[in-house]
């Protein structure tokens, strides 16, 4: 974040509720010199804001303007706040929302604004030895730190509350909560499947546009991962519709009413939420943009789970939870087809080793040693 602000005039922090964006932006501006924070939830707040221009221009240092979506009309005023000789003051924006705040930023702030998405928390923050408790509760701060499995897993359940009766409508987003609800509820149990909007749409009575709707809905507050496929002239029929997943295995776990780990265990659902946790460790550990993550898979059944494109470099990853990984012709295909660099496979076991010249096992909790960031 210090990097980001050193180098942009406005830096957007984007991420879910309730993800820990507040405590990063007060630890930020506490390390500053001189800082201001306004909360755009509180009605004081709200009116010092009337008159942008005016309640910013007299500021100095670090101004930091959380839940920026509920006022629009403070980003013309960034732009010529951000347009000074000299930069008196730069701004750090919060925002749990991406359509709103991506769609004004590029109407009235392209050129000055950088953005930085924040995940909850991630393995390399909690740690290896950790692993599980975070697949079980997800990266939620409060659902994570929560004294025991029952506390947390009612945190989560007050958070999907909240966050379709309140946050929803405050977002803007026109669509009723017990709809949403339904059509999350009815996507946790295809976790990980290719996107069908035809097949939804016919389940809910509605269009497939209606559906798409819902779908962006939630992509766009961080709840879901559309993972776009990959695909190019090899010759070969390729899958080129989505895959959807939950991004916070702790909430697709609440969805699919799943209390403890014995009961993860024994779910049909649990290699499927695997694969979606360790994907998601995989694209935080690699510091991927969602632009450079793809699937790939031909209607011939060879596939890959995630595929990270990286300039001229691909690097693929199979999750497999089994502790006894192999090479399969649906590997040997991706690599030939797709040129990888690598490909890994992850997997529960405890080691990590070659299978071949250009593919390895991984194990899941050697992620943080065995998989290395790509470069900045």
């Amino acid at each position: 974040m210090r990097r980001l602000l050193a180098r942009n005039p406005v830096v957007a922090l984007l991420g879910a509720r309730q993800v820990g964006k507040t405590t990063l932006a007060r630890q930020v501006a506490a390390a500053a010199p001189r800082s201001a924070f306004f909360d755009l939830e509180r009605a004081a707040d709200l009116a010092r804001l009337a008159d942008p221009e005016l309640a910013l221009g007299e500021l100095r240092g670090l101004v930091v303007l959380d839940e920026v979506q509920r006022r629009a009309n403070l980003f013309p005023a960034l732009r010529v706040l951000a347009d000074r000789p000299r930069t008196p003051a730069r701004f750090l924006v919060l925002g749990s929302a991406a359509p709103a705040l991506l769609r004004q930023s590029a109407e009235s702030l392209a050129g000055r604004i950088a953005f930085h998405e924040l995940p909850g928390l991630s393995v390399d923050e909690v740690g290896a030895a950790a692993l599980d408790r975070a697949w079980l509760r997800g990266g939620f701060p409060r659902s994570f730190t929560a004294r025991s499995t029952t506390e947390s897993a009612a945190w989560r359940r007050e958070f999907l509350r909240t966050f379709l009766e309140r946050d929803v409508p405050q977002l803007g987003i026109g669509i009723p909560s017990p709809t949403l609800e339904r059509f999350w509820t009815m996507l946790a149990h295809y976790h990980g499947q290719i996107w069908n909007a035809s097949e939804f749409g016919r389940a809910f009575g509605v269009s497939h546009h209606a559906v798409g709707r819902y779908l962006d809905a939630l992509e766009a507050t961080f709840m879901l991962r559309v993972l776009r496929p990959w695909f190019e002239n090899l010759g070969k029929r390729q899958v080129k519709s989505p895959k959807v997943y939950v991004r916070d295995s702790g909430l697709l776990h609440t969805l699919l009413d799943i209390g403890d780990r014995e009961h993860l265990e024994r779910h049909p659902k649990v290699g499927a939420s695997w694969e979606g946790f360790i994907l998601e460790t995989i694209i935080g550990r690699l510091g991927a943009r969602p632009d450079q993550c793809y699937f790939w898979a031909t209607h011939t059944g060879a596939e890959l789970d995630l595929l990270v494109v990286d300039g001229r470099r691909r690097y693929g990853f199979e999750i497999k939870r089994t502790t006894a990984p192999g090479v399969t012709p649906s590997m040997r295909s991706a690599c030939a087809d797709l040129g990888l660099a690598r490909l890994d496979v992850v997997h529960a076991g405890a080691e990590t080793f070659p299978l071949n010249r250009s593919v390895r096992a991984v194990a899941a909790r050697r992620l943080l040693d065995d998989v290395t960031p790509l470069r900045a």
